[in-house]
């Protein structure tokens, strides 16, 4: 018999393919140089982890480490957009030290390194958000993992 799959078990699989694609993506483009570049990889790897535990075991603690990765997801989004920007920025105004305002911003965002590729994972931890949001397994009233 065909099971059904609901939206939520969909926007899991995006989730699990997402995060898939994205380590695959960073590992070929060699962001391993710093430490800074492995914060995405390391939190990518959580990902994986998290998706796996609630998928297999939904429940209030699984929801709860699952969510909290998806936060860090949104914030580690946000500061490698920061920090992309900040790299071309810095290599822009060496390159260019006269350019300013609209011109420098726009050379910022189309800049050796993809300005807005981190958004990528803020997006992951949005539809991670929206998994978890209101999943009938917060009401089950315990908040062990052990379910």
């Amino acid at each position: 018999m065909l099971q059904r799959f609901t939206l939520r078990d969909l926007v899991l699989a995006i989730i699990l393919v997402g995060t898939l694609g994205l380590i695959a993506e960073l590992l070929l483009q060699e962001h391993t140089e710093s430490w800074q570049h492995w914060i995405p990889l390391v939190l990518l790897g959580f990902g994986l982890a998290a998706t796996a535990l609630v998928q297999l075991r939904a429940g209030r603690g699984s929801l709860r480490i699952f969510s909290v990765v998806m936060v860090a997801f949104l914030a580690a989004g946000a500061l490698g957009v920061y920090l992309h920007l900040a790299g071309n920025m810095e290599f822009i105004v060496e390159r260019t030290p006269e350019l300013g305002g609209l011109a420098l911003a726009w050379e910022m965002l189309r800049g050796a390194t993809p300005a807005l590729a981190p958004g990528a994972l803020a997006q992951l931890g949005l539809m991670g958000l929206a998994y978890a949001y209101r999943h009938p397994a917060w009401n089950k009233g315990s908040t062990s993992m052990a379910e």
